[in-house]
């Protein structure tokens, strides 16, 4: 008898976040805005009793493969490292729903980037919230069991529109907004050509933090005022000093006073300071930063879900 074809399809949203950087581990409300780039997950069963795995990249082309005998162990794979966080990943969500066993065996699933691996745009997040829909369980525990961070990430995966996303009692708690300024035309997201370790720059900022009820109080007024913001010269004001603020928390020179400081416009890090996607307000932007080297220049428009 032919086996009958079972196909299940996923998608997550990748993120960025705008404010309260770091801070929003400690229960800041945070800006953070959902991509409109993000991750598919695939299942397809087959006749096979393992579990067949594939990863591509957005350019098509396989980056991971492996395969995971009943139990989620390794049979085999051309990455081992990748390999052993998905087996932990498939695990955690089987200890949260002890039926993803026998869902997840005899199948084939392939995982599709939007997105350019390096960019730092969620490839971990949106991966957790894919599995975390294919096993019926709550993605929020299934991130904090794999790897702990805020969870805003994973709000964004969910949601439509930008969100103000913070940590009630260690419990998440969002709400999606129309952010759409009038002068949205002016604000682009630019690559700076390395990806940033957050994991590493969290340590740092936990090491260092200072008073946290203080810096949380005031970065909750910077999240109000950027939600709030109706100009353009406000926007950039607020970066400043925005910029300032966890320049003083962590204890690292803002992008813009470092790399960029002949740049007549505002530049504001997003996440983990170092790398990945800074936000660029101003004009003539794609004209100077590729003068300097920098290719991956994204409108607010074509990256931000709303």
């Amino acid at each position: 008898m032919a086996l009958e074809r079972t196909l299940l399809k996923y998608r997550s949203n990748g993120k960025l976040l705008l404010s309260s950087e770091y801070l929003v581990l400690d229960g800041a409300e945070a800006l953070a805005f959902p991509t409109k780039l993000g991750q598919t997950l695939t299942v397809e069963n087959i006749s096979a009793s393992s579990l067949s795995w594939k990863s591509y990249t957005s350019e098509g082309e396989i980056w991971f493969e492996g395969e995971f005998d009943s139990n989620f162990d390794i049979i085999s794979s051309n990455d081992k490292e990748v390999a052993d966080n998905l087996s932990f990943f498939l695990k955690v969500a089987a200890m949260l729903n002890p039926d993803f066993v026998e869902k997840a065996n005899g199948v084939s699933v392939e995982t599709h980037l939007e997105f350019h691996r390096s960019w730092g745009l969620g490839s971990s997040s949106t991966l957790i919230a894919n599995i975390a829909q294919w096993a019926d369980v709550d993605p929020f525990v299934l991130q904090q069991e794999s790897f702990p961070g805020s969870g805003y990430d994973i709000a964004c995966a969910f949601s439509r529109k930008p969100i103000v996303y913070q940590l009630v009692d260690k419990e998440a708690s969002y709400l999606s907004l129309d952010f759409s300024p009038s002068f949205k035309n002016d604000i682009y997201f630019v690559h700076l050509n390395k990806k940033q370790n957050s994991r590493e720059g969290i340590k740092k900022y936990q090491k260092n933090r200072g008073d946290v009820s203080h810096n949380v109080a005031k970065a909750n007024d910077f999240t109000r005022k950027f939600v709030a913001c109706s100009s353009i010269e406000e926007f950039r004001k607020l970066i400043a000093q925005h910029e300032l603020f966890i320049s003083e928390i962590i204890g690292e020179i803002p992008v813009k006073q470092c790399l960029f400081p002949d740049f007549r416009g505002s530049i504001k890090s997003l996440g983990a300071w170092g790398g990945d996607f800074v936000m660029v307000v101003g004009r003539d932007v794609e004209k100077y930063f590729r003068r300097k080297g920098y290719e991956t220049i994204i409108s607010f428009n074509n990256m931000v879900l709303k």
